[in-house]
């Protein structure tokens, strides 16, 4: 992109927006700034950016705006940009034309899905570094999309948002995957229809579309999406057939970057070198090692790359083992579908769970995990919620619900499930629900989980009130 002198908007000052400012203003650019906060907008004093609070519409002459991924396309601003005939794109679109520009453009590996897509990014990237490629993570996990590619980065392991790959109107990943969709983000969408559309758009200029078997929408996604020149791509936890990755006895093997799929196999990695287990992590490992073979990375590098791999915090992390029992801080679960992905992957759970739902149903997710559950410790704004799908769905398992008056909600509640559970069980923060009603975030609500965990003492359980 030629941005020498041209005027650009730049919507929203957080993370994304200083990512942003930094690079136009590198690249020549006359730079605006506008946020509704004002504090944060004073953050980007001496950017060589313009700060202007409140703009409804863009100033005269602005020939592109990139927006941060968190406004709305109803934003009046967006929407007076668009009337006006102003091209409005996202930073992800901004770091692709920017990379397309460089003498080596990097090769971008996408990955989207309503859950498992920063656990899926961490194990490609450590994948490629096994193989020896420059690789790094980045996009919606810390590390922005832009500063990777301007870094110079050979390829990239990007998480994609909903919201990201809604702005990104040229995007042409070397391989993608749509990692699975469940309800979401609606109210920023509009509606199911709209929010699954732009998880799949990330297919539609992609080389490879990877899809996973056991998410209808998932697949449905890379048969409408995927232009016909694609390589299709399909990963499951069953023996795999031609084309796609799957689970031999204790084996993860490819049928589909091999010489001859029809015939032939590879084997890639032990379920044991998947950390951490569950179905569902082995599945994101098939999904980082399908994007991986896709770039060409040797066999023996996914096994290497998975056994490297470390998770990130709050996602089903284990913090302690205490008398044969497990603790596991999954605070990142902050909806149904995260959430039973992390309980089925132990026999026997008492679950911490709560918050906020908005709005989605836990009915589906309590009947399947019901024949798992010891106990259910509830908290949070919409524990009565939680509660009642308990007592349709597995009525004989004991709930505890914590009176909204404690004044450490989270060490009451790990007391509560010492007391219920028994060697071999796995006590499991995994809510269903965002942690904004009670914590400043999930994070602060899984530092809580480890510290009433790092609390507790070996020997007889305490009352649990």
């Amino acid at each position: 992109m030629d941005l020498a002198g041209a005027r650009v908007l730049v919507a929203g000052a957080g993370v994304t927006g200083r990512s942003v400012t930094t690079a136009l203003a590198g690249l020549g650019a006359h730079v605006t700034v506008t946020d509704g906060n004002a504090a944060r907008l004073a953050e980007l004093e001496g950017l060589g950016a313009d700060l202007v609070p409140g703009l409804d519409s863009p100033p005269e002459g602005t020939a592109l705006v990139v927006t941060s991924p968190g406004w709305r396309p109803t934003a009046p601003l967006l929407t007076a940009a668009a009337a006006r005939g102003v091209e409005v794109i996202g930073d992800v679109e901004l770091a692709w034309r920017i990379g397309q520009d460089l003498e080596r453009p990097p090769a971008w590996l996408a990955v989207t899905g309503t859950n498992g897509k920063t656990t899926t990014v961490g194990m490609l990237e450590a994948v490629l570094r096994a193989a020896g490629v420059d690789a790094v993570a980045c996009g919606n996990v810390g590390f922005a999309v832009l500063d990777a590619v301007l870094a110079g980065h050979e390829a990239l392991a990007v998480e994609l948002s909903s919201f990201q790959l809604h702005w990104s109107a040229t995007l042409a990943p070397r391989a993608s995957v749509v990692l699975n969709v469940a309800e979401d983000h609606i109210d920023w969408h509009g509606s199911f229809a709209e929010y699954a559309a732009a998880k799949g758009s990330i297919h539609a200029r992609s080389a490879t579309a990877v899809h996973n078997l056991a998410d209808a929408t998932s697949a449905r996604l890379a048969a409408e999406h995927a232009p016909a020149s694609a390589r299709r791509v399909a990963f499951g936890l069953d023996a795999p057939g031609p084309g796609e990755l799957g689970v031999v006895e204790d084996l993860l093997v490819d049928r589909a970057f091999v010489a001859d799929p029809a015939t032939s196999a590879e084997e890639l990695a032990c379920l044991s070198d998947v950390r951490p287990g569950g179905p569902h992590n082995v599945g994101n490992a098939l999904a980082a090692a399908a994007l991986a073979r896709a770039y060409g990375v040797p066999a023996d590098a996914v096994a290497k790359g998975l056994r490297a791999f470390r998770p990130g915090a709050h996602r089903a992390v284990e913090v302690a083992e205490i008398d044969g029992v497990r603790y596991v801080n999954d605070s990142k679960a902050t909806n149904p579908h995260a959430a039973a992905g992390s309980l089925l992957a132990h026999p026997s759970v008492v679950w911490i769970a709560g918050g906020l739902l908005k709005g989605a149903s836990v009915d589906e997710l309590v009947a399947t995990v019901a024949g798992r559950l010891r106990a259910a410790i509830l908290l949070g704004a919409d524990a009565d919620v939680i509660a009642a799908a308990v007592a349709r769905h597995a009525p004989d398992v004991p709930v505890t619900r914590l009176d909204p008056g404690d004044d450490e909600p989270m060490t009451v509640a790990v007391n509560a499930a010492r007391a219920l559970a028994r060697p071999g069980d796995a006590v499991v923060l995994a809510p269903a629900a965002a942690s904004l009603d009670m914590f400043r975030d999930y994070a602060a609500r899984g530092d809580a989980f480890a510290a009433a965990v790092a609390a507790l003492e070996p020997g007889p359980a305490r009352d649990g009130g």
